[in-house]
């Protein structure tokens, strides 16, 4: 009996795990959690975009510098508000994903 000794087998389909769905509880409270980091993401980076624009470009003296940080806040919280760059999009994603939930929508 010297000869192969593989053994076929039918190939099965491989059909990936159904998440089951999050409730709008769930949803809600992973949209309000991604936005928010989006918006500190973003203000983080417009703060360091800020550092390399001139001191005097918004009227100089001491306010300007106390005041860069409230600017920053407010524009982050308008990218945020206009759909952002697309930073909260993928966190829902993966943050339901972590939870072993979906959002239901079609991949």
């Amino acid at each position: 009996m010297a000869g192969d000794m593989t053994i076929e087998a039918p190939a099965l389909p491989i059909q990936p795990p159904v998440r089951p769905v999050a409730t709008a509880e769930q949803l809600a409270r992973v949209k309000k959690v991604s936005r928010e980091f989006e918006e500190s993401f973003l203000q983080v980076m417009l703060g360091e975009m800020f550092k390399t624009v001139p001191t005097g470009q918004f009227g100089g003296g001491e306010g300007e510098e106390a005041f860069k940080s409230f600017l920053t806040e407010a524009f982050s919280k308008q990218i945020g508000a206009a759909g952002g760059i697309g930073l909260s999009k993928q966190l829902n994603h993966e943050l339901l994903k972590m939870q072993g939930l979906t959002d239901g929508a079609p991949l």
